[in-house]
């Protein structure tokens, strides 16, 4: 299949064209089986590797094979004035060719018309879309333009662009105000294609600079404070002023910037950053070279938020803080989060797919499978409650599930608590719900509810109150009555902890005799479904044919087609004994229960996986040799199984997914990542769109 090309070309300087590559990559990921990314002239210093290849190699694993960058900058304007612009487009199909040998389609990011000569490097540009043979994909800043001057700007650059002949694929209008998107789509014109112009907002999220971004801009030290440079910098504010009219100025991620010799005004930022109800900055930065008493700075090293110093004077530093604008490429995973939650809202990703007409990707790579969980998830929005609030991984994963747009959350715990940890820790918690069980008007009612549900038990309503400060409980009972679709917990409790509530009043579902669980195990070129790996210890045949429909169930949910391999150390009818039978009655059992499903046993693994062996072993079965869900005899194989893939293999086990309650709750192992997080949120968010219920508010 011939390589196709995607040009994204910005029709003026500070377009924002890389949220677009990454917009791009991301809605591919799920389309095509490989994709590559070229920067044909980089914006990184000589010998350094470029920002924005780092970051396609990081958010979509690729590799430094199918994500390169080109000659420098100062190469192609040195290659330009010596009139040698054919040894530019010569290198860049060269390069462009090596990557076109691993990839079925490639994004290539032109450069951003920030040199001296924006037309030379239009003109450039152009040429080299046409050289590789790609579709341009045009991006029109809108940036403090009204609805009709952007709208005028997109004409102009459709005539620049039929004038330089290229193949035009599509117009982007981005970082267009928040206000004015609307009018702007309103008042674009067609252009021959009479397809859509899309149009995508400004986003504070990416323009704000993090706190790394302004240190590096201006080469401050860092002397004292926080280590984390996450921070993003939402204002500036400098201490020209008494401090109490300072104080009324602060606001939650304003960088201070202040002469170091004020000793009023560093006691009071850092005092305002220990206290929850005043605002936390983003960091500090001394100017004047002026280093604080040694009594102010052992203070300041205390502070949650990071200490510079610089030589500059106050209005320097300022000045030049003003111009740093935060880039996704040096941004961290909140940035990207935040670029591909805005494409989403804003892109329709099937009509511009069917532009590309691209042929459907024959394998499931862990990339694609976790790239379609989010667009499953997004598709039907749900409410998921995360009860552990002080956990900084449960925090960061809201932000980045928030800034994606993938559904809604509520979180639980102290309100000034979570508030005063994400404040420490530079995390946005807007858009996020915060609800203290503690203080909760829901409170009396979850009690009213459980003390119902556990009559049988004996539990009073002042039991039932008290138990109803447990965040699990609390999150499950929202779960119970409706409140929310899902809960998520165990990052910092147990999985009984998790799971009690649920067994207590959420209960299986019709039908299902065992709650049970699975591992959706990504390998490099397709999905299986490992069950049970994490709950029950030693399951009867019963129980063992109810895991099997469960987990067949689960696969299907999340698009792969079950086939179940119910695994022994025997074969067919070539071993008898205690666990074969048991394994082979299993099987029986899941034929009654489910006719339609195919399903063998009891099997080998290889015998399941692998062709050859299947036609030896089970000549004929329609489920050895490509079995996709995998049911094990007991916890102790199951669980040794998975780990064993995952670290040989080098597969990614997401899981374990809770299977047969009512609603779903899924628990987190307390070494849980924040990708880990995401994952879990986004796989329960999907187990909710399947479930019936109606939701209170």
């Amino acid at each position: 299949m011939t390589t196709r090309g995607i040009y994204v070309s910005a029709m003026a300087p500070g377009s924002g064209k890389s949220l677009i590559s990454l917009g791009l990559a991301s809605m591919l990921q799920g389309h095509a089986d490989r994709i590559g990314f070229l920067r044909p002239i980089s914006e990184a210093d000589e010998g350094a590797e470029d920002p924005m290849v780092l970051l396609m190699r990081r958010e979509f694993g690729l590799t430094e094979k199918t994500a390169r960058s080109g000659m420098t900058r100062a190469e192609a304007r040195a290659l330009l004035v010596s009139g040698e612009r054919e040894e530019i487009d010569a290198r860049c199909v060269a390069l462009y060719s090596e990557i076109a040998q691993s990839c079925d389609v490639i994004i290539v990011e032109g450069t951003d018309l920030s040199g001296q000569d924006a037309a030379v490097e239009f003109d450039l540009n152009a040429r080299l879309a046409n050289n590789l043979g790609a579709m341009v994909l045009a991006v029109v800043s809108a940036k403090d333009m009204s609805a009709a001057e952007a709208a005028d700007a997109v004409d102009v650059a459709r005539r620049e662009l039929d004038a330089a002949r290229v193949s035009l694929l599509a117009m982007m209008v981005n970082r267009a105000a928040e206000d004015a998107v609307e009018a702007i789509r309103e008042q674009v014109r067609p252009g021959k294609s009479g397809r859509p112009v899309y149009v995508i907002p400004e986003l504070s999220e990416i323009s704000q600079p993090t706190i790394a971004e302004v240190a590096d801009a201006l080469e401050a030290r860092h002397i004292a404070g926080g280590a984390s440079l996450e921070r993003d910098v939402s204002s500036i504010r400098v201490a020209a002023m008494n401090v109490d009219h300072f104080l009324e100025l602060l606001t939650d991620g304003a960088l201070v910037i202040v002469p170091g010799d004020r000793a009023d005004v560093l006691v009071a930022t850092v005092a305002s950053s220990f206290s929850p109800e005043f605002p936390v900055p983003s960091g500090m930065i001394l100017t004047g070279g002026l280093a604080p008493d040694p009594n102010i700075l052992a203070l300041l090293a205390h502070a949650s938020f990071p200490v510079f110093a610089v030589d500059d004077d106050t209005y320097t530093a300022a000045k030049h803080v003003s111009e740093v604008r935060g880039e996704i490429a040096t941004g961290l995973r909140r940035k990207a989060a935040a670029a591909l939650g805005v494409w989403a809202r804003q892109v329709d990703s099937t009509e511009l797919l069917e532009r590309l007409e691209l042929p459907r990707p024959v394998r499931m790579t862990p990339l694609r499978f976790l790239h379609e969980l989010i667009e499953k998830a997004r598709a039907d929005r749900k409410h998921i409650v995360l009860p552990e609030g002080l956990d900084e991984r449960i925090l960061r994963a809201a932000e980045i599930l928030r800034r994606r747009d993938v559904c809604d959350l509520t979180i639980l715990g102290s309100e000034s608590q979570i508030r005063e940890r994400a404040a420490g820790f530079g995390i946005d918690l807007s858009g996020l719900t915060l609800v203290d069980p503690a203080t909760s008007a829901l409170r009396e009612e979850f009690a009213a509810e459980y003390a119902r549900l556990r009559a049988h038990k004996n539990v009073s309503l002042d039991d039932a109150r008290d138990r109803m400060l447990d965040g699990s409980y609390f999150g499950t009972m929202m779960v119970q009555l409706g409140y929310v679709d899902g809960m998520v917990s165990g990052a910092a409790h147990t999985t009984a902890n998790t799971i009690r509530p649920a067994l207590e009043f959420v209960k299986t579902k019709e039908g299902v005799k065992i709650v049970s669980s699975v591992f959706l195990m990504l390998l490099r070129d397709r999905v299986l479904v490992y069950g049970d790996c994490a709950v029950n210890p030693d399951p009867t045949e019963e129980q063992l044919a109810d895991i099997a429909v469960a987990s067949a169930e689960t696969a299907a949910q999340f698009g792969v087609e079950p086939r179940v391999a119910m695994l022994s150390y025997s074969t067919g009818e070539s071993g008898y004994g205690g666990a074969v039978d048991e394994v082979r009655k299993a099987t029986e059992l899941v034929r009654s229960l489910r006719p339609d499903l195919p399903v063998e046993g009891p099997i080998q693994y290889d015998a399941a996986v692998d062709a050859s062996i299947a036609q030896s072993k089970l000549p004929g079965s329609s489920v050895a040799g490509q079995a996709t869900v995998f049911i094990f005899p007991d916890l102790n194989t199951g669980n040794n199984t998975y780990k064993a893939v995952q670290q040989s293999a080098g597969a990614v086990a997401v899981g374990p997914v809770l299977q047969g309650l009512r609603k779903p709750v899924n628990d987190l192992s307390r070494g849980c990542t924040v990708e880990d997080i995401v994952n879990t949120v986004a796989i329960t968010a999907v187990q909710a769109q399947g479930t019936p219920q109606q939701e209170k508010s």
